[in-house]
């Protein structure tokens, strides 16, 4: 695979994670917070919002570590599984950048598959 092609597959799932994780919010992220139910979760079980989050993420690694393994046939797609684990990996990601308020400052870029080619 060419790197050019390994771009062009990255960025493509990348837009589907974006598009999965929307939906999600809409589903889940009531009241304009991207981390409400995370946060109701972690109230419930007296956990930090990120410990549930990896939670989250480690089901779906579980089931990619299973299909590495030999387990093809599963309830969910190896596709969706990966999706799944990025958008984690992604809420995560915001929970660490949203507790410091300096590094905020340095994720102001558009991503890769947002950049408007000139």
């Amino acid at each position: 695979m060419t790197r050019k092609h390994m771009m062009e597959q990255m960025s493509e799932l990348f837009l589907k994670c974006t598009d999965t994780h929307s939906k999600g919010q809409k589903e889940y992220a009531k009241e304009d917070n991207a981390f409400r139910n995370f946060e109701s979760v972690a109230e419930k079980l007296e956990l930090g919002k990120d410990k549930v989050i990896l939670t989250y993420l480690l089901k779906h690694i579980d089931g990619i570590c299973s299909y590495v393994n030999g387990v093809k046939e599963q309830r969910d797609s190896i596709e969706g599984r990966i999706q799944d684990a990025i958008i984690y990996l992604a809420l995560l990601h915001a929970t660490m950048k949203s507790s410091d308020s300096k590094s905020n400052a340095s994720f102001t870029h558009l991503p890769v598959w947002e950049k408007k080619n000139d």
